[in-house]
């Protein structure tokens, strides 16, 4: 649940120097706070994507073990020293092992590199299962020190596709649906996750680590999870690239659940096509996810799909109820249909998403009932030694550790969530009628058909609000997501610019399995923009 310079050119240039100039310590001040950080230089690193880093390892100039160790050094002097974004929960201690072996399956006498993310180190939110010395808890104390039976799905498909499992990252507390109240970035196990741009202001979640590690480069890949706008809302604050896939594009199994009508896992990154290539290795078939038996007979190419010339011709309606009353991100969204119009885009303007009010109004009633039965069968599945086997259990256990558990918020609506009759309840049944109505057919879908529409642009969202753990989150409207979301239809947040130091995005959506053309626009639109900036670990913004 949620709350709301050429890579390549600089790889010709550099590329002998690359280890050297990531090796290297710079100072970096948080201005008005008197502290200065010793920050790992990462100017290599943050400037190539996923691509560049393998073209380096197939160069012999970069190894596997050579990237993690450079990962481990920036989350011990950011994450846990310095900044302390607190965006990393727990770390493989067999990360670097699972590098030397990549290594030499790359070195080896029968040289293979088993795709684009061989050697790659990723961190994925902790509330993927992981069947190894890590644990699995969606941030909350009820489960820590327990360990997954075995892998999630999509923990599979990386580690098949070579990738470095680096560690977990922390979240909002049970994905962000324990309470309304809650503060986003706080679990009781992690702590409070912060802004790498301006350490006061709020991550957004429920995937806030994931953002937070991206934007300051703990790791060249995050994995996010979303119920609704759990991955773009953190990476719109974060300043990075955030994408929901069509729900069923990724399998859940093993990710522990909100709702099966609109859970989804998806890419956090800093650059699209990285986003592409991280989706390509977590798309696919589960037989234990039947929403991935209504995946296409044969999945795209994302990276293909990636052209700069995609947004020539391109039919774009523009969502204007999406934008936040906040001048300065009105100003940067103008600028951004500047951008698309230079680019050949065909605007439609404005536009309104019907039913969008009727769809929201009966969402909670869908996400209350599915959690209840989703995360018993989870924990029967996945961490069936967990001393909470129920709803009921969680809700009890966080009553007899209240003091270390809600310090700040309750956790009303896990006992909304308990207090339903199971999935045949009229109301339960009703309300998921009602949300896949108004949010397709009589919604999205429509809409798309009238115009004849590609996609549809919106701010992602306001700027961040200050981290307050008393008053929780103080969401100001804009955005368009949520929609998109109980549609469970793509949903591509790409950076927009800056007000006063804060990141903002701009969004790209679209129908069912229009993951490629999304995902497209939104990398045209990135390469001609370039509004990405890496963050500067500020005390407080200049709004403040």
């Amino acid at each position: 649940m949620g709350s709301t310079a050429s890579r390549r050119g600089f790889v010709a240039s550099a590329a002998g120097a690359g280890l050297a100039a990531m090796a290297a310590d710079a100072t970096q001040a948080a201005p008005g706070s008197g502290q200065r950080f010793s920050v790992p230089r990462d100017r290599a690193l943050d400037a190539m994507d996923v691509t560049a880093l393998q073209a380096e390892m197939t160069a012999g100039r970069l190894s596997a073990v050579a990237l993690v160790r450079h990962c481990l050094k920036r989350i011990e002097a950011i994450d846990r020293r310095g900044p302390t974004l607190r965006a990393v929960i727990e770390l493989n201690p067999d990360a670097l092992a699972q590098a030397r072996q990549l290594d030499a399956e790359r070195r080896g006498k029968a040289a293979r590199v088993r795709g684009p993310l061989h050697g790659i180190p990723v961190l994925i939110k902790d509330n993927i299962a992981t069947a190894d010395r890590m644990a699995t808890t969606a941030g909350s104390l009820a489960l820590a020190g327990l360990h997954a039976q075995r892998d999630a799905h999509i923990v599979q498909r990386l580690r098949e596709a070579g990738a470095v499992i680096l560690g977990k990252t922390n979240l909002s507390e049970w994905a962000n649906i324990r309470s309304s109240r809650s503060s986003s970035g706080w679990s009781s196990r992690g702590g409070q996750t912060r802004n790498p741009h301006v350490l006061n202001r709020s991550p957004s979640g429920s995937s806030s680590g994931s953002a937070a590690a991206a934007a300051a480069g703990l790791a060249p890949l995050t994995v996010g999870t979303e119920t609704d706008g759990s991955i773009c809302s953190p990476a719109h604050l974060c300043g990075v690239v955030g994408f929901k896939p069509t729900v069923g594009l990724v399998s859940r199994a093993g990710i522990i659940p909100i709702s099966a009508s609109q859970d989804t896992a998806g890419p956090m990154v800093r650059h699209v096509r990285d986003a592409a290539l991280l989706l390509q290795a977590l798309a696919g078939p589960d037989r234990n996810d039947t929403a991935t038996q209504a995946q296409p007979a044969a999945l795209p190419d994302f990276e293909r799909a990636l052209n700069p010339d995609a947004l020539r011709g391109a039919r774009i309606g523009v969502i204007r109820h999406a934008v936040p009353n906040q001048p300065g991100v009105a100003a940067l969204f103008e600028a951004a249909l500047d951008v698309l119009r230079t680019q050949g885009a065909v605007l439609i303007d404005p536009l309104e998403i019907p039913n969008r009010d009727k769809a929201r109004s009966t969402e909670f009633t869908v996400l209350i009932h599915e959690l209840k039965a989703g995360l018993a069968a989870y924990l029967s599945g996945y961490q069936s030694d967990a001393p909470v086997k129920t709803l009921a259990d969680v809700i009890a256990w966080n009553q007899a550790n209240a003091a270390r558990v809600m310090p700040f918020f309750a956790q009303e609506t896990l006992e909304a969530a308990e207090a339903t009759t199971g999935l045949d309840a009229p109301a339960y049944v009703e309300a998921v009628d009602n949300c896949r109505r108004y949010a397709r057919e009589e919604g999205i879908d429509a809409l798309f058909k009238t115009h004849q529409l590609d996609a549809v642009v919106g701010p992602t969202g306001s700027i961040a609000w200050p981290i307050d753990h008393l008053l929780g989150d103080r969401f100001t409207g804009g955005g368009m997501g949520s929609f998109f979301a109980i549609a469970g239809y793509p949903h591509l947040t790409v950076p927009m610019g800056f007000v006063g130091g804060l990141p903002t995005g701009l969004s790209f959506a679209g129908l069912a399995w229009q993951d490629a053309r999304i995902l497209g626009l939104g990398h045209a639109y990135e390469q001609a923009s370039r509004r990405r900036q890496a963050p500067r670990f500020l005390a407080q913004t200049g709004l403040d």
